[in-house]
């Protein structure tokens, strides 16, 4: 199994998900189960097939946030190399084609949320911004072709 690298934020979202699953979720699936059973046969019984499969996708997603967390090591601040694009980095970039002002935090693929503007190190614009430096241009390969970036500025 591979390592993973994670911001300390991205650590404690998914820990803080994985509690949720344990310590509210189960229970709520089991209150279901119970009060299913109570209603009588259980092979004509589409609430009770409904909470297996909720309990069911419940238990996947817990064994996929404990092998996230198992398999991640937190990135100190610290060793984020000074002036460059790096894990835990924001990034503000100018794309050169339309003029338009984007700021991106780069995460590892865990945390990645564009909704957020946490892109992953390992997405094709996340790959072309790392190592750059402020004032530096850049032209990044994706499926739809080839983006043109200015980095205004670098943060950590």
């Amino acid at each position: 199994m591979a390592l993973n690298y994670i911001t300390q934020e991205g650590y404690n979202k998914i820990k803080d998900d994985l509690n949720y699953l344990i310590q509210v979720k189960r229970k709520e699936i089991a209150q279901k189960l119970e009060t299913a059973r109570s209603h009588g046969d259980l092979k004509e019984n589409a609430e009770y097939d409904a909470a297996k499969e909720a309990q069911a996708m419940n238990e996947r997603r817990i064994a996929e946030l404990t092998e996230k967390l198992t398999t991640s090591s937190i990135i100190n601040e610290s060793d984020i190399p000074e002036g460059k694009a790096f894990l835990g980095s924001i990034v503000t970039i100018e794309d050169l084609d339309d003029g338009e002002i984007i700021t991106y935090k780069l995460v590892s693929e865990p945390e990645a949320d564009i909704l957020e503007g946490k892109i992953s190190v390992k997405s094709p614009v996340g790959k072309g911004l790392m190592g750059t430096v402020e004032g530096q241009e850049v032209e990044i390969q994706v499926p739809a072709g080839v983006l043109k970036y200015k980095i205004i500025k670098l943060e950590r």
